[in-house]
């Protein structure tokens, strides 16, 4: 992927908090104002991310990222548990608090580990994302698809332009 397709992003964003905060991430250039729309709706609904930082800050490590619930999107890396590119290194796809919706195997691998008291959907809890709510719909007002409707695996933390 190019450099000149990807776009640099800077949004308000609700922390656990309670306060505004400022995030960054990088998205492909194709995308870039659908996630800002999207972004936008999540911030008017005031849902809360715990951090938003490029995944440069973790040293390019999905594992690092995800265990620091940070919401991110472009990462030069392999799909999990393959060696396909992920639709993160096209800019096409963000993770949203990776704790609270964590990537659940079909073998009942959670990642990141401390996600796993939030493998259990029927809990409510701050920066959780259930089938229908605000963050499902705006992502879906934009055609994106989100991976906690997959069938087998579930990647609750996953919305990627192309449904992958």
């Amino acid at each position: 992927m190019p450099i000149k397709d990807l776009r640099y992003l800077r949004m308000s964003f609700w922390g656990f908090d309670g306060a505004v905060h400022t995030g960054e991430m990088v998205v492909n250039q194709s995308v870039a104002s659908p996630v800002l729309k999207v972004f936008g709706k999540l911030f008017a609904a005031r849902f809360p991310m715990r951090r938003m930082r490029l995944v440069d800050a973790y040293g390019g490590d999905d594992d690092r990222s995800m265990a620091a619930d940070n919401t991110s999107a472009f990462n030069c890396r392999a799909v999990t548990g393959g060696t396909a590119w992920s639709q993160h290194a096209y800019g096409w796809a963000i993770d949203i608090n990776p704790v609270q919706n964590p990537y659940v195997s079909r073998g009942g691998t959670v990642l990141p580990p401390a996600g796993a008291p939030y493998a259990n959907r029927s809990l409510t809890a701050k920066g959780m994302i259930h089938p229908g709510d605000v963050v499902v719909r705006a992502f879906s007002s934009v055609g994106w698809g989100w991976g906690g409707n997959w069938s087998g695996t579930r990647d609750y933390q996953h919305f990627s332009a192309t449904g992958r």
